[in-house]
């Protein structure tokens, strides 16, 4: 596939509008906008990476990790896999042309209706609700094609686990739309895909190109109509003058921030600020520090959207959850897309009370470490689902068989990976600390909806026997902290400035 970037030594010095960051947001501004015929800047902070390029061994993902904690940034700049250490709530999320899309899990799942009748929504929203915005979930749909796995496809042992969780929960089961194509072809857009390999490495990078990522529909299209594209940019803040925008920004050497260069600015008359809620908060804060008047209510409401991790270890029966990594299909039985069933739970009286569970897969460019891994994290966290002697015996023979044999044997293979998704009350706060955005959240691992949502996991692994094991950063010595993969808020919407972000 054609690269989609340009150097970024070819920058004009003005753009009618300037959108930074491509993910989901910036992808489908830059495509509508250049459609509309303005001329459009797209400046990502991540690489250009096309299908063939996603890390599929254990040194090439350790070399896509960097981190953000505290005490300092470590890794490269432009690493994949952006994890934000907090000392209360952490995250990963995607970084490189596309954002997030390259590592999530692919799925589309429509919200409840009653979501957008929360007041902290403004009023035009709450007045549209989920009929009010059909039109615009279509158009969406059109592009990303959320499909649930085909029916003649081949099964897949994790969804049938999870199906068996939920009949054993008196649950409600079912394929859930996912961004995923399952025929070759030519989409919406005009580029060609190829069928998913069902290998399960789509949150480490689809080196196929089946994974509807934004740089296989609104990137590619928003190019087609004029859109420029740089990448290993790295924006700092805006001002506002003389009726423009500015924006100042660093080209990325040696996939770090020069911090002792002067910053390059280029100019817009309209900026969209969609780099994400880590991004997009932590310009805004630098902005406002530089004077750019803003609402005080900056960095407040952060959300991890209630997600939780854990896993159904060495059950009794096979899952078949770990990716293919640089195997071949053909060399070992079909994983799946990462996520490809769902238990849907929120149809509750309170709609807090809501949540969904999904199976996932681990990329295969890890397994090696897997086996170590969660046996540790079952010795000192894991609850048996079954008692005995015989039980303990066939447990510890499957523990042995991932050491000798390999992680697609044995305990790791009978092992379930769960995904909650719930609801949280939203009041992590952001600030700058070190030029750098940091989430503050006293207490929130402790609330009552995470040890809910664990009860749940723990419920889904007893239909599969083995361990019930919690995320291991979700322990008392760690003070029960916890990892989004969908971290939201910061600069919210609102009616008035009081409220949000807003003017």
């Amino acid at each position: 596939m054609q690269r989609l970037s340009s150097p970024v030594e070819t920058m004009k010095s003005h753009y009618t509008v300037v959108v930074v960051g491509s993910g989901y947001g910036g992808a489908i501004t830059a495509s509508r906008l250049a459609r509309a015929g303005q001329q459009v800047c797209v400046l990502e902070r991540g690489k250009e990476r096309q299908p063939g390029e996603y890390p599929d061994t254990l040194a090439s993902a350790t070399a896509e990790v960097q981190l953000d904690t505290p005490a300092g940034h470590l890794g490269s700049a432009t690493g994949m896999f952006d994890v934000k250490v907090n000392a209360e709530m952490n995250a990963v999320v995607g970084c490189g042309l596309g954002g997030t899309s390259l590592i999530n899990a692919n799925v589309s799942l429509r919200p409840e209706p009653r979501i957008f009748s929360d007041p902290r929504w403004p009023a035009e929203v709450q007045r549209a609700g989920l009929a009010g915005l059909e039109e615009w979930f279509r158009r969406a749909e059109e592009i990303l094609r959320p499909t649930p796995y085909p029916e003649d496809f081949p099964p897949l042992l994790k969804m049938q686990a999870l199906e068996r969780s939920a009949g054993s929960m008196g649950q409600r089961f079912y394929r859930l739309p996912i961004n995923v194509t399952f025929a070759d072809g030519v989409n919406p857009v005009g580029v060609e895909q190829r069928a998913c390999t069902l290998c399960g490495d789509c949150v480490s990078g689809c080196n196929e190109g089946a994974k509807n990522t934004l740089l296989m529909n609104y990137l590619p299209d928003a190019v087609n109509h004029g859109a420029e594209i740089f990448t290993e940019v790295c924006v700092g803040w805006l001002e506002r003058q003389d009726g423009r925008w500015l924006v100042h920004y660093q080209p990325l050497a040696g996939d770090r921030r020069v911090f002792d260069a002067a910053d390059l600015v280029v100019a817009a008359e309209v900026v969209v600020l969609s780099a994400g809620t880590f991004g997009s908060t932590e310009i805004l804060l630098r902005s406002k520090a530089r004077g750019l008047p803003l609402s005080d209510r900056l960095g407040h409401h952060f959300s991890a959207n209630g997600d939780v991790l854990g896993f159904g270890y060495n059950g009794d029966h096979a899952i078949n959850g770990i990716g293919f990594g640089r195997l071949r299909p053909g060399e070992a039985e079909p994983v799946g897309p990462c996520i490809s069933g769902i238990i849907d739970i929120r149809e509750q009286p309170k709609l807090e009370d809501g949540l969904v569970i999904e199976e996932g897969s681990l990329p295969g460019a890890i397994a090696e470490v897997l086996p170590t891994f969660l046996a540790v994290s079952g010795d000192l966290v894991g609850e048996d689902m079954k008692h005995g002697v015989v039980d303990f015996a066939k447990r510890e023979a499957r523990k042995v068989e991932s050491r000798l044999r390999g992680p697609r044997t044995g305990a790791m293979h009978n092992t379930q990976t769960y995904l909650v998704m719930s609801n949280d009350d939203g009041e992590g706060r952001m600030v700058l600390e070190d030029d750098r955005v940091r989430v503050h959240w006293p207490g929130i691992g402790d609330r009552p909806v995470f040890h809910r949502d664990n009860r749940e996991l723990e419920a889904a692994t007893r239909a599969l026997g083995g361990q019930w094991v919690e995320n291991p950063i979700w322990s008392k010595a760690l003070h029960h902290s916890l990892i989004t993969v969908h971290p939201l808020g910061g600069c919210v919407m609102a009616d008035r400035a009081e409220d949000g972000v807003v003017d």
